[in-house]
């Protein structure tokens, strides 16, 4: 994924020597066709979990995020009302807020619980990060134009270099996807493959 940086847009972040992937909201709710947020499409799930195996076999951190609420949604605030979909799903536990066992968490693992779209806001993620002295997040996860986007925002506002994996993150149509991810090379991280994540995280540090 690539833009123009003759506009002003689409400089180059560089990836940093201390990454961490993040796996973001992998729940069982997007892949089950029962749910009103079911994906059209698995692919992304196996290519995160290629994503994944690469982080652990060179020993970069990883960790993921899962949405829960409590009864009634009552710690969702506006967020599910406009979604409502959220509350009928993540609220009081449930099958459907399962991470998917292609990418479940290894022991050692952190799972984070949040209620709203960032990873970051409302959770200790951007101090774990901070303590581990992580400089990079590997994004895999859904959705692209939701949490992904949201995620990778806040990373970079909080000083670290966000890289989404393309073949690992997804959407609920086309249209939302790939607009987000160009719009996230554009302004807020840098867009790579799988291929690219892989290598990037199989390097010696």
């Amino acid at each position: 994924m690539s833009d123009s940086s003759d506009d002003g847009f689409g400089g180059a972040l560089l990836p940093g020597a201390r990454p961490a992937v993040l796996v973001i909201d992998l729940m069982r709710a997007y892949f089950d066709p029962a749910s009103p947020l079911c994906l059209p499409s698995a692919d992304c799930l196996q290519s995160a979990g290629r994503v994944i195996a690469a982080a652990r076999d060179h020993r970069v951190p990883v960790l993921h995020t899962r949405v829960a609420y409590g009864p009634g949604g009552v710690d969702g605030g506006l967020f599910v009302r406009k979604v409502t979909a959220l509350q009928q799903l993540f609220s009081g536990g449930g099958a459907m807020g399962e991470l998917m066992p292609q990418v479940s968490p290894a022991e050692d693992e952190l799972v984070l619980v949040k209620q709203y779209a960032s990873a970051f806001f409302g959770t200790s993620l951007a101090s774990t990060l901070r303590a581990e002295r992580i400089d990079t997040v590997v994004l895999v996860g859904v959705s692209t134009s939701g949490c992904v986007r949201a995620t990778a925002v806040d990373a970079i506002q909080h000083g670290l270099v966000p890289l989404v994996v393309s073949e690992a993150v997804a959407d609920r149509a086309p249209g939302p996807h790939e607009a987000s991810l160009y719009d996230l090379q554009a302004k807020y991280a840098e867009v790579i493959s799988e291929a690219r994540a892989v290598a990037y995280l199989s390097e010696e540090r």
